[in-house]
């Protein structure tokens, strides 16, 4: 994933101000910033689901909104909140978004991937938020992407869950993906990503290693570099 000069309005919002950001194969880039300082509109520039107004994005050398479909198959997207058919359950789900592939993972993969292998008979609407957040990883898996943007990952989660995704994302790393993490928390930034970006007002106001952030701002954790390096508390959502 490579984005040059990212830019992006809204009226007279300025969402996105100037981006420019590369996530390497078998790398984890981390994307930390307060509420409404540009994440969700990168991330949508990065996906295609938003066309910059200034700027460029390519995966793996394509414009993921001219090449939409042939993007889809590299790039895989989880969004923080999953937008899916509340009758549906967990197994039709993964079958629906298997057969948008060509050489899609095992639907019994995907499911122990996530640590929802019990869960299999489970509607939608009945999966907790934590769950469907998890289910939502499974199905950005599905056909075995090159890149991939995870929003938020483990937001609800409780401890063993959030562990589970930790091993199944460093395995990803493993496999050559590249990664994009936009996540409030420092403890999984820390752990997983070997580079990080904080963005403020629609810029990126650093860029390091998570240790290499600390130092910058002469903190002792990342949330204290946070506070330091944007003059702003970090909001821990629940």
């Amino acid at each position: 994933m490579d984005a040059r000069g990212l830019a992006k309005r809204f009226g007279d919002i300025v969402a996105v101000a100037d981006v420019s950001l590369r996530v390497e194969q078998g790398e984890t880039f981390g994307l930390v910033g307060a509420n409404g300082a540009g994440k969700t509109t990168t991330v949508e520039l990065l996906a295609g689901l938003r066309r910059a107004d200034h700027g460029s994005v390519r995966v793996f050398g394509l414009d993921p909104v001219a090449d939409r479909k042939r993007v889809r198959h590299l790039l895989g997207v989880q969004q923080q909140e999953p937008r899916l058919h509340d009758s549906l359950r967990v197994r039709e789900l993964v079958r629906l978004f298997r057969s948008f592939y060509p050489n899609p993972r095992a639907a019994s993969e995907l499911l122990e991937m996530v640590g929802m292998l019990d869960m299999a008979a489970t509607r939608f609407d009945r999966l907790s938020g934590g769950q469907q957040q998890r289910l939502s990883i499974a199905l950005a898996l599905a056909g075995r992407p090159r890149a991939l943007i995870l929003d938020e990952l483990t937001t609800g989660l409780d401890p063993a869950a959030r562990r589970h995704i930790w091993q199944t994302v460093a395995s990803l790393q493993d496999e050559g993906v590249a990664i994009l993490l936009v996540s409030h928390a420092m403890e999984e930034i820390d752990r997983l990503c070997d580079r990080v970006a904080v963005v403020d007002e629609g810029r990126i106001v650093a860029l390091s290693t998570p240790k290499g952030l600390v130092e910058q701002a002469g903190a002792q954790t990342l949330d204290e570099a946070f506070l330091i390096l944007t003059g702003k508390e970090l909001e821990h959502p629940e």
